[in-house]
């Protein structure tokens, strides 16, 4: 397959895989042209990645998932020890929006939206920077 078949195939845009062969992710055959060859197990490996980052995993966890993944003897506690980190990592973003999203709800409670120019909104931005 030639890189828009596997693109199309996988979901994931050319520009993408090509990011992920220069970063040794995948490493597709060459053609005597030049041109890239891509198998099936290429293809595995690029949906493999594109799940795992809708998943939000890093470049370097979905390095080491691959790792893993190819590795037959490995221990699914060492997946479950990455899956677990991040797990971690998106409940204390959860955590830091929903803060956000009170704090910011709060403020718009508080701003009477009419045409006067007194805003809380806008003093607690403005008072953001001089604390």
């Amino acid at each position: 397959m030639n890189i828009g078949d596997v693109s199309e195939r996988s979901g994931l845009p050319a520009k993408t895989i090509r990011y992920y062969e220069d970063i040794g992710l995948v490493r597709p055959s060459r053609s005597e042209n030049g041109y890239r060859e891509f198998g099936f197990k290429d293809l595995h490996k690029l949906a493999f990645l594109a799940r795992a980052r809708s998943l939000g995993f890093t470049i370097e966890e979905c390095r080491t998932l691959l790792l893993l993944y190819e590795d037959r003897q490995r221990s699914s506690s060492d997946v479950r020890r990455l899956a677990e980190k991040h797990v971690g990592r998106i409940d204390r973003k959860i955590a830091e929006l929903q803060a956000l999203s009170a704090t910011l709800r709060d403020l718009v409670l508080r701003c009477h939206g009419d045409d006067r120019p007194d805003c809380p909104i806008m003093d607690d931005l403005a008072r953001a920077g001089t604390a």
